[in-house]
């Protein structure tokens, strides 16, 4: 089984392919994470992309997908992955597509995640972090005892700037116009498959579980 997750920030995408990851015995290629283990493993990729992260810069398609590259030949890859966050265009697409022909392999699956914008709002703008800490929390779905304090520690909450509204809009504008073109692109190869992540997380997993037939 060899899946992508597309979807908005705040989709979901990141919980329902750890929990499925799991679950069906695959491995998680999520390039967050990648990135995080490269750089602190001091690696010569992971060097490379900690000095366009320390500036706050892009970090080039060439260094993911040289990250991708190392991830996929790693032996929990062999028998199965979902990839998480990647690929973001199209160039990245068919750069992805080289490196698993070049593995004798293929994308099985492309699960869109749809989510109205107004939910996708309320989830990414309702996050509060502890300043002494760094706990986090959401004013709905996972709210501090007492409003504005830390249950753990009993530091302040805060909104950090990505998470502010105005930035959340714009993260999802730029979406938007990355990925559109790219699920054209995956249509065009009858792969895409969109499930609901609107409602809970076991209904949107359901829908995966059906899409994959799993």
């Amino acid at each position: 089984m060899r899946l992508a997750f597309l979807g908005p920030p705040g989709a979901g995408k990141g919980t329902q392919a750890r929990a499925l990851a799991r679950e069906w015995g695959v491995a998680h290629l999520a390039t967050g994470d990648m990135l995080r283990d490269a750089v602190a493993a001091g690696t010569r990729l992971g060097l490379d992309a900690k000095r366009y992260m320390d500036r706050g810069a892009l970090v080039p398609d060439a260094v993911i997908i040289g990250l991708m590259r190392e991830r996929l030949a790693q032996p929990d890859a062999a028998t199965g992955f979902i990839v998480d966050g990647f690929p973001r265009t199209i160039a990245q697409a068919e750069a992805l597509a080289g490196l698993l022909k070049d593995a004798a392999q293929a994308l099985d699956r492309v699960i869109s995640f749809e989510v109205p914008e107004p939910e996708l709002l309320r989830r990414l703008t309702g996050r509060r972090i502890c300043r002494r800490c760094q706990t986090a929390y959401h004013l709905v779905s996972a709210p501090p005892k007492t409003p504005g304090v830390c249950d753990a520690c009993g530091g302040e909450l805060y909104q950090r700037e990505d998470d502010g509204e105005a930035t959340v809009r714009n993260r999802l504008e730029v979406y938007e116009r990355q990925t559109a073109p790219l699920l054209a692109y995956y249509r065009q190869r009858g792969l895409v498959t969109t499930v609901s992540g609107g409602g809970s997380i076991e209904a949107t997993r359901r829908a995966i579980r059906a899409a994959v037939g799993a």
